[in-house]
């Protein structure tokens, strides 16, 4: 029994190290709150408006090939502001914002920044159960 005790105990220690060396340190929680407020804000100004498609129409294939390689661009600016790359952006992203306890730490102490991250969309942001890009 007591050798079980102390595996389990090993173990235990195990995950919590893991936890900690992957927690999200604060001056790249900036980063990536200030980075994600700005793609928000810019994502929320490209689509203000709608592109005048008509009624219930799409983009053709070429329209949607254009944007998404307009706003590539304009996302790589963005996050080249912030010292990211748009693939490290979202290869890490998920999980520094998965740190809420730091994230919300972060807004409490910029209130401009929390009404402002407040104010973005839920369902494009990767917040609220999203299956959205996530920016």
């Amino acid at each position: 029994m007591n050798v079980w005790n102390r595996i389990i105990a090993i173990s235990l220690g195990i995950v919590l190290c893991l936890g900690v060396v992957h927690a999200a340190e604060p001056a790249e929680v900036e980063r990536f709150v200030n980075a994600r407020i700005e793609i928000g804000e810019m994502m929320t100004n490209y689509f203000k408006g709608g592109s005048g498609y008509g009624d219930g129409q799409r983009p053709s294939q070429e329209q949607m090939r254009q944007m998404g390689a307009d706003i590539n661009a304009k996302l790589t600016a963005l996050l080249a502001k912030h010292d990211l790359t748009l693939e490290e952006y979202r290869q890490r992203s998920p999980d520094v914002f998965a740190d809420d306890a730091a994230v919300k730490q972060y807004l409490a102490e910029h209130p401009d920044l929390k009404q402002r991250y407040e104010a973005l969309p839920l369902d494009r942001m990767g917040r609220g159960g999203s299956t959205g890009r996530g920016y």
